[in-house]
């Protein structure tokens, strides 16, 4: 059975760069080695490995991976830090037309 892994990379100009992979190690030397000159965090070396989460479903993976990408860089943050509570809060829906608003 494979193992699959998201994983959050922090750049030397302290953006966030989410991925997938098979082998975490592997994964993340390849990056702080510069292997890709095209990808995003070649110019953005050193790196930190911030976060990462194994599943076992590829496609849970390809999942998480797509959702935390469309996140803001406090919900990662709050992700990295493993602040649930802050999470959940910043996930809250506040646009004004939202349920929660209604007749207020």
């Amino acid at each position: 059975m494979y193992s699959y892994y998201v994983y959050i990379l922090k750049c030397s100009d302290n953006s966030y760069y989410t991925g997938i992979t098979n082998n975490i190690k592997r994964r993340f030397e390849e990056h702080n080695n510069g292997k890709n000159r095209k990808n995003y965090t070649f110019k953005r070396r050193p790196l930190e490995l911030e976060f990462y989460q194994e599943f076992n479903d590829v496609l849970q993976a390809i999942y998480f991976e797509k959702k935390i990408k469309g996140w803001t860089r406090s919900k990662k943050r709050a992700l990295i830090s493993g602040d649930f509570e802050m999470l959940k809060i910043l996930s809250e829906c506040r646009n004004a037309t939202h349920y929660k608003y209604e007749g207020k």
